[in-house]
């Protein structure tokens, strides 16, 4: 299948309806295209080549755009890096993706490792070339990274086919309106915020952006209607409530959705917002799904509490090794949607196996094919909608010299959902001060243990296994 190029296809169709919305200022799809073509030519202007791979390292806001649809329409693969992360942890994703040159934001660029090009764009020659009309759909549009049970992070190709089945599915499912508008304060580096720009593309729709996350803002924008449409994680989602409940407000006719995502939303946070007039539809997908892959209807939010609903249109899921309805097992995926794979280290790792994506979660399915996820791949962390894997922390924290061996698991937060918690078994006295200054400097801010315990020995099993699962039982005893 050839698609063609979202960018320009959208600018002929619907070329003086508003794109994107920032603060004050706005710029349609056509203002939109010719901002991103000059970004592009000053992207080619450095000796780059189409089918390049390059990466992205920004702070958000409508630059970040321009760059993102730049990069697009240059013909380069996009590697997405996490502003958040550390210059280590940004050096490994650089290297492993191995692309040509890194595009940063002035404010950034001092955290990108000497031996990396960096490009600004703020100068410098433009090139004159002509974007390509069409898209194949296995054209590589972006590489992210996700955490891996090894703790190394694995760089996810996302197609134009995959991005594109997961727009029409989405909309299949939530529907699109005359006037939507779609609230995204998500980061763009993550597929959650950049789901959002390519269905902002294929629907036509207006896109108003929060560089982060304001809560105030949200709240202000969903009461006032200028907005129909959110995406947010349960920590942003409570702020948004408890603003609109303290202000004795309700939600606008006009506002339709908030797509939860990054866990199941509690059910009275649910009942809150229906009482404001807030649909929630809680949803399933990861990096490797281009987002959604399941989502619970609005209707079924109360009936079907916990559930993340049920496949979208092009979607399959099934639980490995079950029986009957209700049993539990591996979540399999398979769809247009799913990756075809990885780049740098996990090239060699197949991203499906007879035609299904292994997702390493636990889930079921009940009678009425509505998907429990039970367990985010067994030991994962979610922390504010952010994936953290406790091996990666392990791994900084045994390089310590003091630090004989080290597990961390989940535990419960009021604010965050979860946060991480460090169990350490010490070769010296060492201070929870100076383990902590030590992660910062090898960790990104929201990975970093909130907690800390000295133990003299770690639970494991037989086979020598680390029990993690106990490791969150004993601090639940020990508080």
């Amino acid at each position: 299948m050839i698609t063609p190029n979202w960018i320009l296809q959208r600018a002929r169709l619907t070329p003086d309806r508003v794109a994107i919305s920032w603060d004050e200022e706005r710029w349609t799809f056509r203002e939109m295209a010719d901002r991103s073509m000059d970004i592009a030519r000053k992207m080619r202007g450095t000796g780059l080549e189409e089918g390049d791979r390059v990466a992205l390292l920004t702070s958000g806001g409508p630059e970040t755009v321009f760059l993102i649809h730049g990069g697009l329409l240059a013909g380069f693969e996009l590697v997405m890096l996490n502003s958040r992360l550390t210059g280590a942890e940004l050096a490994y994703q650089i290297e492993d993706s191995e692309a040509k040159a890194v595009f940063s934001d002035d404010e950034l660029s001092d955290r990108v490792p000497d031996s990396t090009a960096v490009s600004l764009l703020l100068a410098g020659e433009k090139a004159d070339f002509n974007p390509a009309e069409l898209w194949e759909e296995d054209r590589t549009l972006t590489i992210m990274y996700t955490s891996g049970t090894t703790g190394f992070p694995k760089g996810v190709r996302q197609t134009a086919g995959n991005h594109l089945s997961s727009a029409v599915a989405s909309a299949l499912n939530m529907g699109i309106q005359d006037g939507d508008v779609w609230l995204c304060a998500m980061p763009l580096f993550h597929i959650s915020g950049f789901s959002i720009l390519s269905r902002s593309l294929i629907y036509g729709m207006t896109v108003r952006l929060q560089s982060k996350f304001d809560a105030e803002a949200s709240a202000r924008e969903i009461a006032e209607g200028s907005v129909t449409t959110m995406s947010a994680v349960s920590a942003q989602l409570v702020r948004v409530l408890d603003i609109l409940e303290s202000r004795n407000q309700k939600a606008s006719d006009r506002f339709r959705q908030i797509l939860a995502g990054g866990g199941p939303v509690p059910s009275p946070y649910i009942r809150r917002a229906e009482a404001l007039g807030i649909q929630i539809l809680q949803t399933y997908g990861m990096t490797e799904t281009s987002s959604q892959t399941a989502t619970l209807a609005a209707e079924d939010a109360l009936r079907k509490t916990g559930s993340s609903g049920k496949a979208l249109f092009f979607n399959r899921i099934r639980i490995e090794g079950a029986e009957k309805p209700g049993d539990e097992g591996e979540i399999l995926i398979s769809g247009p949607h799913v990756t075809p794979g990885y780049v740098g280290r996990f090239s060699g790792k197949p991203a499906q196996v007879d035609g299904w994506l292994h997702t390493g979660d636990i889930g079921r399915l009940d009678e009425e094919g509505f998907l429990y996820v039970l367990d985010r791949r067994s030991d994962l962390i979610i922390s504010g909608g952010e994936n953290i894997y406790p091996a990666e922390i392990e791994q900084v924290l045994v390089a310590h010299p003091a630090v004989a061996e080290a597990g961390v698991a989940g535990v419960e937060d009021e604010r965050w959902g979860q946060v991480p918690a460090a169990f350490i078994v010490a070769r010296r006295t060492v201070s929870v001060e100076e383990l902590e200054a030590f992660c910062r400097e090898r960790l990104a801010p929201y990975k970093v243990p909130k907690h800390y315990r000295f133990v003299g020995e770690l639970p494991r099993n037989a086979s020598n296994k680390l029990l993690r699962r106990e490791l969150k039982d004993k601090f639940e005893l020990q508080e």
